[in-house]
Formats: C-alpha cells, sequence, structure tokens
C-alpha cells in the first residue's frame, strides 16, 4: 500500500513540472527578472541603499515613493536604487534617483529647473549636477549593469557640454551590442566620438559585427570609414566581418571591390581575410571565378600561400567536386608551390569519406614519393576511414605498417583500433590492446575504457564490463555519463534492470545527464518483472530530473499494480489518471 501512495506523489510532482498545478511551461522563473517585477508592481516604494561615492554618500533615515518632489527631503548626498533593469528598450530612469549635496539657494535654482516644461522630472537630479558627479554616478549605473539608464545619463551630460567617462562609453556600448540594442550602442558611440574620444577596434568591431547582424550594411560600411577617419585603423576581424555579410546578403560582386578598395587605400593585404574572401567566392561562385579573383587580387599585392589553396582544396572536396579540386592543384603548382601534408590528408579525408579506395592508394602513393611521406595524423585518418568502413584487416595491416616505419602510434591510433574491434564483435582482442598499452608511452584513459565498456556492454558481457569498470575506478580515473550510460543500456539488455536503477541512482547523485528513454526502459522491464517498488523509485528519479513520464510509463505501472493483486489500488491509481487528463478510459482486465 505505502508504494502506491508514493506513486500517486511522483505523479502530483511530474504534473505539477507540466503545469496542471498552476505553473506554464511557458513561463521561465529568473530571479533577477522577477525580482524587479515583484518591487514594480507592489504597492511598496523600493528600497534605497546607500551608495558611496567620494566624498558623497547618504545619511538620511527615510524612505520615499519615486512620486512628486522628494529630493527636497534629502539635503546631501548621492543616491542610486538597486531595481535591476527589466526593459532594456525603454531610456526611463524608473525608480532611480540621484540626488547631490547643494545650500538653500541651490536647492530652490533645482526646484524652477523641475518645474521647467522642457525637463523630464526623472532628469533634474542629472541635470544639476557638475560633469565630475556625474561621471561617478556613470562608473556606478555601469558596474551595476544599469545600461538603460546610464544611457539616458550620457544624453543629459552631453546636453550640459559635459564629457562623459570613456572608459564607462565603451562599456556600455558592448553592453548594448551584447544585448542586440544597436541603436543605442551607436548613440553612446557617437557622442564618445563628438566628445573626443576613440573608441578600441575591439568596440568599432561589435558594433560593425552588431550592424551586419541586423542587416544594416551601408551603417557598417560607413563606421569602417568612420573608423580609419577617427585613428584607429581596422583590423582583419572587421573586414572578414563585412565581407561575411556581403556574400550572406549575395552581394558578391560588393564584396570583391570592397576589398579591392581597402587595398587601393593602402590597407595592409591580411592574409587571413584574402583567403576568407577566396573561399566563400569559391563557395558561392564556383572554383573557377575564386582563381580568377585570386589573380586579380595579385595584381593589386595580395599573394595566396599553401594556406590559401588548402582552404579551397578542402571546400571543393568535402563537396565532392574532385574536378574543382584538381584545377586547384593545378594553379597551385603553376605558381611554383607544392602541395604539404595538410594538402595531402585534407585529400586522404575526404576521398574516404566519398569511398574512392583506389585514389585513397594513389595519394599515399604519391605521398611516399615526396618530401611529405604519410605522418602519425595520415595514419589515423586512414585508421578511422577503415574501421568506421568495417575493413578491419587492412587498419591491423597499417598500423604494423606504422611500427615497422618507425611512425609511432599514439592514443588516438589506439583508441581508434579498439573502437573498430569492438565495433565488429572482438572484445577479447580489444582487451589485449589494452594490455598492451600498459607497457607503452599512451596510457588508457577514460575514452578507452569507455570504448571497451560500451563493446562489453553490447555483446552482453556485463561482468567484464563491470570488471573494466571497476579498473578504471581503481586507477583514479572518474566514471562520465558516457560510461554510466552504456553500463544502464547493458542492464537493461541482460534483464538486470536493479543494477541499472542503482547507476541511475549514481548518475543523478553526480548531476549527469540522463536521457528519458534510459528511465523508461528501466521502468517498463521493472514493471514487466512486477518489481513495482523499484519503478516508482525510478519514476521518482525521473521526475525529479524534470523529465516528463508518458502515458506508456503510467500504463504500464497500473497494470504491475493489478497484476500484483491490488486490483482497488490500480483502479484509483488510473481513475485519478483519467481526472487529470493523462489517461484515457481503458479496461485494466
Amino acid at each position: 500500500m505505502g508504494h502506491i501512495g508514493a506513486l500517486q506523489n511522483n505523479i502530483l510532482s511530474s504534473h505539477s513540472l507540466n503545469g496542471l498545478l498552476g505553473c506554464n511551461k511557458g513561463e521561465s522563473c529568473i530571479l533577477g527578472a522577477s525580482s524587479a517585477l515583484d518591487h514594480s508592481s507592489s504597492k511598496e516604494p523600493p528600497t534605497l541603499h546607500r551608495l558611496y561615492f567620494g566624498d558623497y554618500f547618504c545619511s538620511t533615515n527615510h524612505s520615499f515613493p519615486w512620486k512628486g518632489l522628494r529630493c527636497k527631503s534629502f539635503q546631501g548626498s548621492v543616491l542610486i536604487d538597486r531595481v535591476v533593469e527589466v526593459d532594456h528598450g525603454s531610456r526611463g530612469l524608473g525608480s532611480d534617483y540621484v540626488g547631490v549635496r547643494r545650500n538653500s539657494r541651490e536647492l530652490k535654482d533645482s526646484n524652477n529647473a523641475r518645474n521647467s516644461p522642457s525637463l523630464a522630472p526623472e532628469e533634474a537630479p542629472f541635470v544639476e549636477n557638475d560633469e565630475t558627479t556625474n561621471n561617478k554616478i556613470l562608473q556606478r549605473l555601469c558596474s551595476l549593469g544599469k545600461l538603460t539608464v546610464a544611457a539616458r545619463l550620457i544624453d543629459i551630460m552631453a546636453r550640459k557640454s559635459q564629457i562623459p567617462h570613456f572608459p564607462s562609453c565603451t562599456n556600455l556600448i558592448r553592453g548594448f551590442i551584447r544585448k542586440g540594442v544597436v541603436g543605442e550602442a551607436c548613440k553612446i558611440m557617437n557622442k564618445m566620438v563628438m566628445s573626443g574620444g576613440i573608441p578600441d577596434t575591439i568596440t568599432y568591431n561589435m558594433v560593425i559585427g552588431g550592424l551586419c547582424k541586423k542587416g544594416h550594411l551601408r551603417s557598417a560600411l560607413d563606421l569602417v570609414e568612420d573608423m580609419s577617419l577617427s585613428g584607429c585603423s581596422p583590423d582583419a576581424v572587421t573586414y572578414n566581418t563585412v565581407i561575411r555579410c556581403l556574400f550572406d546578403k549575395g552581394d558578391y560582386h560588393q564584396a570583391i571591390s570592397f576589398w579591392r578598395d581597402q587595398l587601393r587605400k593602402g590597407c595592409p593585404p591580411y592574409l587571413i581575410t584574402y583567403s576568407v574572401l577566396i573561399e566563400l567566392v569559391c563557395k558561392y561562385c564556383g572554383a573557377a571565378k575564386a582563381l580568377e579573383v585570386l589573380e586579380d587580387m595579385a595584381m593589386e599585392g595580395c599573394y595566396p600561400d599553401i594556406i590559401t589553396y588548402n582552404s579551397l582544396v578542402n571546400l571543393t572536396s568535402k563537396q565532392g567536386k574532385y574536378k574543382d579540386t584538381s584545377l586547384v592543384i593545378s594553379n597551385l603548382l603553376s605558381h611554383g608551390m607544392q602541395p604539404n601534408v595538410v594538402t595531402y590528408n585534407t585529400l586522404i579525408h575526404s576521398l574516404i569519406n566519398h569511398r574512392y579506395w583506389d585514389e585513397v592508394d594513389d595519394v599515399v602513393r604519391i605521398m611516399n614519393e615526396t618530401s611529405y611521406p604519410p605522418t602519425q595524423v595520415t595514419y589515423n585518418i586512414l585508421l578511422n576511414g577503415f574501421c568506421k568502413s568495417g575493413l578491419l584487416d587492412r587498419a591491423l595491416s597499417l598500423y604494423s605498417t606504422m611500427v615497422i616505419k618507425n611512425c609511432p602510434p599514439d592514443i588516438i591510433t589506439y583508441n581508434t583500433l579498439l573502437s573498430g574491434l569492438c565495433k565488429e564483435g572482438f572484445v577479447d582482442e580489444g582487451i589485449q590492446l589494452l594490455n598492451l598499452l600498459a607497457g607503452t608511452s599512451c596510457s588508457p584513459g577514460l575514452v578507452t575504457y569507455n570504448i571497451l565498456i560500451d563493446g562489453f556492454a553490447r555483446m552482453g558481457f556485463m561482468e567484464s564490463a563491470k570488471k573494466l569498470y571497476d579498473e578504471m575506478v581503481e586507477k583514479g580515473i572518474i566514471p562520465d555519463e558516457i560510461t554510466h550510460s552504456s553500463l544502464t543500456w547493458g542492464f537493461c539488455g541482460a534483464d538486470q534492470f536493479e543494477e541499472a536503477t542503482e547507476l541511475l541512482k549514481e548518475m543523478r547523485k553526480k548531476e549527469q545527464r540522463i536521457k528519458s528513454t534510459a528511465y523508461k526502459c528501466v521502468i517498463l522491464g521493472l514493471c514487466r518483472q512486477k518489481k513495482v517498488d523499484i519503478a516508482v523509485q525510478v519514476l521518482d528519479l525521473m521526475v525529479k530530473s524534470q523529465c516528463n513520464p508518458d502515458k506508456s510509463i503510467y500504463s504500464a505501472l497500473i497494470k504491475a499494480v493489478a497484476d500484483g493483486g491490488m486490483q482497488r489500488e490500480a483502479n484509483d491509481l488510473h481513475q485519478t489518471l483519467i481526472k487529470w487528463n493523462i489517461l484515457k478510459e481503458i479496461s485494466l482486465d
């Protein structure tokens, strides 16, 4: 009887998560935002925290709502309310309040300023401050992350011909860009430049990137020109951003013209930008056009190197356009260059993916005839391709070749071979290879053990899998969620659902991710074995992990309860689930 009550409690918890008890899926509870909303909707005024700005500090014991001319009650200090901003698009000051020490005459003048029809009430405190005070406030606002209020303060300072604190302006610009408020960032940058400040290259690049993301390409191009005139020269990141944006919009010819114009204006011939341009031309316009642009840019003093050509080889071969790849390599040779090991490895990787084994052999033969013989990376690419394609004999033969040619295998080599052996069911040979590692500089790690444990689990050899698990723990190797998931599925396949339950508890304890399918498999297996109490425990874990049980799980539990001789309890549980619209009317017989 006790487990039936627990089962109903678990189901209740599950559907509290699903919104059946008043919480909608679409709602998200973010502490900062919730606090701000709670303050703004409450009838109580927000609490004012005392903040120090140099010699200014608050000495009042009173708290007032933001209505009327409350600053009459504050005869000195600088105050800022710590209400978190919620509406990032707003330019109002919300409940923030700033006041400064002043004598009675200054207070009278400030009252006149507040009553001015051209001045918004919330601007009055900032307007009365001098430049030093406002900059102290600006720095504090930035440190609190109050972007909207800080932007409003810069507006007021600009109207008063006060020079804002430039590092704070930079932080504000970057902050608005991160939030996607590009227009506000541009306004602050404008005021900063007009006040004599020069944003750094990173800030300019962030704004240009933000404009490009929003589709304001013309503004981005104008800003690149302004950047040069300001004394902060564009760099490779600047040009790459604009060129990528132009290609995204389909303006291929403009992108090429833009880079050519920059070179003619004295821009350094950044090789990375040049390579990006050529690769994008190749991607969108074809290899022939890319090589044409390559020749044109050489006339402007921008010359390709092997990296440029390798990027074209990579792009064309990945697409399976080997005629274009041949064209690129021919152009490379015509400029007096030679393919390097990266070129060959790129070709081999692509040819393996397209299953062109004869061509793979040809490339390896060419490498052996040049000054770029196969390297450890080359052999690992080949081994991985052979193992994934089930060509285990070729993989083992290649491993022998590595050893003969004095090319030492690394842990990637061994893990690749282990994976191939286990995939084909040769787990005993995998253990022999593991033992062989003990005498080498390649110590088996987490990946190595995970491969073998998964291999044994798939074969149903759970005792061997558990033995390997214990061995890795003894060696100080911490199992991860892949280790535990492999064992869990292995236990399920061997109908050892209680062992699987213990593993799920361990994973939950370590906060490792557990898939809903794993929970479902264990619960259904336990129900088939009529172990309802344990199944309820797993359901509890599932609900606490915020995974939603489906109808098949509930139906299996109800059937298991009924098969256990508790028909009335099963009917009660069934009726409860019908009431919650989880299950429909079905017969339990």
